[in-house]
């Protein structure tokens, strides 16, 4: 949290954006943490927070998307296996762009690891950028937005950090469950079948 309260605003969008590509950097631990410091310490505001994850979020997927595009599928099917994305999942990621377009880009903003990727497909695909870029500028908004109110909360019962973790961990608990049912019901779920 020290490197949070000295980077501010600009090292979270920084994080944001190295977040929204393949650099393994969890947006849980970058939200949360800032809007606690907003809360307990006034260090940032909330909206500032939510500005600059939003931010750092797009130019992360939007670097994904124009790299995908760039270099075209065959390239990208030829490195995935050293990035650790195998070509049966990059062609399972195109079919499921393809067929859910903008709001899919919107959904898999939501999603843990899916957010990461889903620039792969949309620049492969060729997806028009302004959809692209409006949809995850609104899942990135929404996305960092939860995040910081998870943040907020524990600024508000510091009593959550001191051992009553009960109904925090409940309530992230069900949040994670509503994630996991969404993430089968149009990730995992065949697409041919829709």
């Amino acid at each position: 949290m020290s490197v949070l309260a000295q980077g501010g605003y600009w090292l979270i969008a920084g994080l944001m954006a190295l977040e929204s590509t393949i650099v393994p950097i969890p947006s849980e631990v970058i939200i949360p943490p800032a809007a606690y410091l907003a809360r307990s310490q006034g260090e940032f505001s909330l909206g500032g927070i939510i500005a600059a994850g939003t931010a750092g979020s797009w130019a992360g997927a939007a670097l994904m998307y124009w790299g995908a595009r760039w270099l075209g599928r065959p390239v990208v099917v030829r490195l995935g296996p050293y990035l650790g994305i195998a070509a049966a999942k990059i062609a399972h990621a195109e079919a499921w762009s393809a067929h859910y377009g903008w709001a899919g880009v919107l959904f898999a903003r939501l999603l843990p690891v899916i957010r990461h990727l889903i620039g792969i497909p949309a620049g492969i695909l060729r997806m028009d950028f302004r959809w692209y870029s409006a949809a995850t500028l609104a899942g990135s908004c929404l996305w960092t937005s939860v995040l910081a109110w998870l943040g907020m909360t524990v600024g508000n019962h510091p009593e959550l950090l001191k051992g009553d973790l009960h109904r925090f961990f409940l309530l992230v608990l069900a949040m994670a469950g509503v994630l996991a049912a969404l993430y089968y019901a149009f990730v995992k779920r065949p697409v041919s079948g829709a």
